[in-house]
Order: structure tokens, then sequence, then C-alpha cells
């Protein structure tokens, strides 16, 4: 039986890290195989990408550059990542996403946010979340909160603004796909809120379930969220083409 494919999404500081983790801990605890990525990452070709992106000597990197970087990233954790788990059976819990690239480089770089979207649902062939759950936050809150120190974080308030606006209207286009939450809102009543969402797309578990580990494929620094992924090439996650359009082209 296929898994699920759920993204936590926002801005600076929104707390995606530390909600993947609750989450990937609260679906193993019920029996759940449960893979806990990120992006940029995931594989050994992401996370060298990710290196170029996020470091400081990246500072100026043309919006262009920059967009198609990210997009390689995310084919090759689609490919080899993503569906595989989801073919088997395993929910993956990512933060972030293609959404993150629409707002980002789309929307607050100015490049465009139907042409990104269209980029990435090329890049992986269609694949779009089951659930994508966007964690608001006041951009002035948020960069305070952030702790990353990557060169995203010291960008202008208004292009902080801009990628807010940016997950707030794709998630009004497609309601059913998304569940937009307050960040500040405490992170239990959030935690329970995510954990209620995602089981509403999984299979009942067992009676007899048992605690899954949760795959990581790195150590990292307290706070941060891991990826990991094996696996032959394989189809999962939510393709429709329908879906898709109406999905990123918000």
């Amino acid at each position: 039986m296929p898994g699920a494919f759920v993204v936590l999404e926002g801005g600076e500081g929104a707390g995606k890290s530390t909600q993947c983790r609750r989450l990937a801990d609260a679906l193993a605890a019920r029996g759940h195989e449960v893979v806990v990525t990120r992006e940029p990452g995931g594989t050994p070709t992401g996370e060298a990408i990710r290196e170029v992106l996020l470091g400081s000597a990246s500072q100026g990197m043309a919006a262009r550059t920059e967009a198609l970087l990210f997009a390689a990233a995310r084919a090759e954790h689609a490919a080899a990542l993503i569906r595989p788990a989801v073919a088997r059976g395993a929910v993956v819990v990512s933060d972030r996403y293609l959404d993150s690239s629409v707002a980002y480089q789309g929307a607050a770089r100015g490049l465009g946010e139907e042409r990104i979207a269209e980029l990435s649902l090329w890049a992986t062939e269609g694949l779009v979340p089951d659930l994508t759950v966007v964690l608001d936050i006041d951009p002035s809150v948020g960069v305070r909160r952030a702790h990353d120190a990557n060169r995203m974080e010291a960008e202008p308030r208004a292009f902080h603004e801009a990628v807010r606006g940016s997950f707030l209207r794709r998630a009004e286009a497609v309601p059913d796909r998304y569940l937009v939450l307050p960040a500040d809102h405490p992170k239990d009543v959030l935690a329970a809120r995510i954990l209620d969402a995602v089981l509403a797309l999984l299979p009942d578990e067992p009676s007899d379930a048992t605690p899954a580990p949760v795959s990581t494929s790195q150590v990292l620094p307290p706070g941060a969220s891991a990826p990991v992924g094996t696996g032959a090439d394989a189809r999962g996650g939510r393709t429709s083409a329908d879906d898709a359009a109406r999905g990123e082209r918000a």
C-alpha cells in the first residue's frame, strides 16, 4: 500500500524543523515507517547543491542560476528518495519542497510563480505532496527566531513579505491540499493539528502496531531536520495532472 508525502512550508523561523521532528516521532510511535528529509538536500547530490546554494560564497548568485539549482536538487530528491519511499509504504516528511521555490525564486526574486512552478513540476515529473502544511509567520518575527544562518535570512523585509504572500496564495488556491496554521501558536497545539491532518491521509494503524524507527541519513546540528533515502526507481505520491496544474499555478 502506498504511503504519503507530507511537506512543511513557511518563512524563516516558522518552526518547520521542530514540527517535522514531532510529526515523525508521533507517526513512528504508531508503527508507520517515516522518512524525514529536507530541501535542498535529501540525497548526496542534493546536499552538495545545498552547500552551493546556501553558503555565503554564493551571495549575489544570479536568480535564474539559483532557481535551476533548486530544481536540479529537487529532481534528484523526487526520483531517488521520495517516490521509492512512498511506493514502499513510508510516510515522507519534508522540510520544504517546491512551494518554497515558487515563493522564494518565483515571487521574491521576481522570476514568476507560474514559471517556477512549471520548472519544478517538470523536474519532478509532476510530483506534488498529499498534504502541505504552511506555518504562517510575520517575517519580522520569523527572521529574529531563525537560527540557520543562511544567506536567505539576510534578505530585506520586502523579500520575506513576498515569500509569505506566495505561500498564502497557493494555499488558498488549493485548500484541500494545504493546511495553514499560525506559527506562533503553542508547539503542542500545532503538533496535534498537523498529526490529525496527516493521520486522516493514512489507513488506520493496526491495533498491535509497534514503534518504527525514523529514517535519517546524516547527523545534523540540533534543531535541523535530517534527510534520508535509498531505493530503486519507483513512483509514489500524488501525481494527478489536474491536481498538479491547480496546485502549481496559484
